[in-house]
């Protein structure tokens, strides 16, 4: 036999009946220092959802206006699609939608237009970055802006999925990384509609899920070492210039309609013009195909919210 020591042992019946309990950031949401996944099909409100949660904890106001928050302090941001624009109208419109005012919160919003998880050169400027601001919370939106490895190659995934984990290792903090599911995937638990590679599903300590049936918004939970909860039903709501998710209520009545993100960002950008502009022209400004365009169009039509000129597209303002 080898002289190398045994493997301490105990008898199950011996063994302890207590043990530490779940340490909540936002109670039923995430748990402390949790790395995760809020994962969803396109325009499932996945980004509302990660802003509303760095609001709340920057704010201590609860989530969703419904889920306490436990633990207040900074939170980091990298989003990588959305203007820069665009997320500070969004979190302006969420934190008004608590009742809270933007500027004293301390969300810190990272400005490089890009960033490669995938490059030894980035992984130290984030974990610099994190390290000067030390966030309790960082928000990484969406994946597959971060990288170019095979998202379905488990091991290229691991990979990177390692060093978020050893980043929330060493500096203690929370990781929620925005997610895409596949589309037309509803036939599956909500975990197993990731795209790529399962050690995605396995990785998160809370993951989040957001989907869409109609019009009907859920989010679902699912937590390591706490009980998880299904179909929590959502509406995306608007009040004058602010778009927040809250949690719907049967008393509430059916769900208001709330223009889609894409919809929000085509008023943005019109809002931002003191003239008419011509479709081609806005569809450059917007970044967008010319059908999604057009869908956009319509529905602001629809609403009341634009005009059409004879030289183009307005925000009707007051």
């Amino acid at each position: 036999m080898s002289n190398e020591p045994l493997l301490p042992v105990q008898r199950a019946a011996q063994l302890s009946t207590t043990g530490p309990q779940t340490q909540w950031l936002i109670e039923g949401l995430w748990a402390e220092q949790a790395v995760g996944i809020v994962g969803g099909e396109p325009k499932c409100c996945k980004s509302f959802l990660a802003l509303d949660m760095a609001i709340s904890i920057a704010s201590g106001a609860p989530c969703l206006r419904q889920f306490p928050v436990r633990r207040q302090g900074s939170v980091l941001l990298f989003p990588a699609e959305d203007s820069l624009a665009v997320v500070r109208q969004r979190l302006e419109g969420i934190a008004s939608a608590a009742g809270l005012s933007l500027s004293p919160l301390a969300i810190e919003v990272i400005t490089a237009p890009t960033l490669r998880l995938d490059l030894s050169t980035d992984r130290q400027r984030l974990a610099n970055t994190v390290a000067a601001i030390k966030p309790i919370l960082l928000i990484l939106d969406p994946l597959i802006r971060l990288h170019r490895v095979d998202e379905n190659d488990a091991g290229q995934i691991a990979g990177l999925l390692s060093f978020l984990r050893e980043l929330q290792r060493q500096f203690q903090l929370a990781v929620l990384v925005v997610h895409h599911a596949r589309k037309d995937s509803h036939g599956l638990r909500p975990g197993q509609s990731l795209r790529g590679s399962s050690e995605l599903h396995g990785w998160g300590d809370s993951n989040l899920y957001l989907r869409r049936r109609a019009n009907q918004l859920t989010l679902s939970t699912e937590h390591r070492a706490a009980p998880s909860r299904d179909h929590i039903p959502l509406q995306l709501t608007q009040s004058e210039s602010a778009v927040a998710l809250s949690i719907w209520t049967q008393s509430a009545g059916p769900p208001s309609p709330a223009i889609s993100s894409t919809t929000q960002r085509v008023r943005q950008v019109l809002a931002e013009l003191q003239e008419p502009v011509t479709l081609t022209t806005l569809r450059k400004l917007c970044v967008m195909r010319t059908s999604s365009l057009c869908a956009a169009l319509a529905e602001l039509t629809a609403l009341g919210l634009i005009i059409r000129t004879d030289k183009g597209y307005q925000l009707k303002r007051p």
